[in-house]
């Protein structure tokens, strides 16, 4: 029964956005807006806001099954994700009321992957 869900394809972060989520979010550690901090801590640019993808990734679901109650929702973060590249979120539905997604890349390489349960749905 599993269904393959569209597509969702997220342009690349330019630096000063990775300025304004830390504003957002209150996270101002420098390894998500310093290149030079970033990289003194063994990362080879500023990395994304792991909450940032988590958005992404409930943004979906929103887009995905509007007005549907999420009753759970869990993630793994599996790959950095840097500012300047371009991500696309991937999901499937494996039941009726259930599925998991992914955040990848442009090559494919993963940086979220999760899992969620929907409230069932009556009409």
């Amino acid at each position: 029964m599993a269904q393959k869900l569209p597509d969702i394809e997220k342009q690349a972060l330019a630096p000063i956005d990775m300025v304004r989520y830390s504003g957002a979010s209150g996270d101002f550690n420098e390894i998500h807006t310093v290149p030079k901090v970033a990289r003194s801590k063994g990362f080879k640019e500023p990395i994304v806001h792991g909450m940032l993808l988590m958005g992404w990734a409930a943004d979906a679901l929103d887009e995905w099954f509007p007005g549907r109650k999420l009753t759970k929702f869990t993630v793994r973060f599996v790959g950095m994700a840097h500012a300047g590249e371009a991500f696309v979120i991937e999901g499937i539905l494996t039941t009726d009321n259930a599925g998991e997604l992914q955040i990848k890349d442009a090559s494919g390489i993963g940086k979220l992957v999760g899992s969620f349960e929907l409230e069932e749905w009556s009409v």
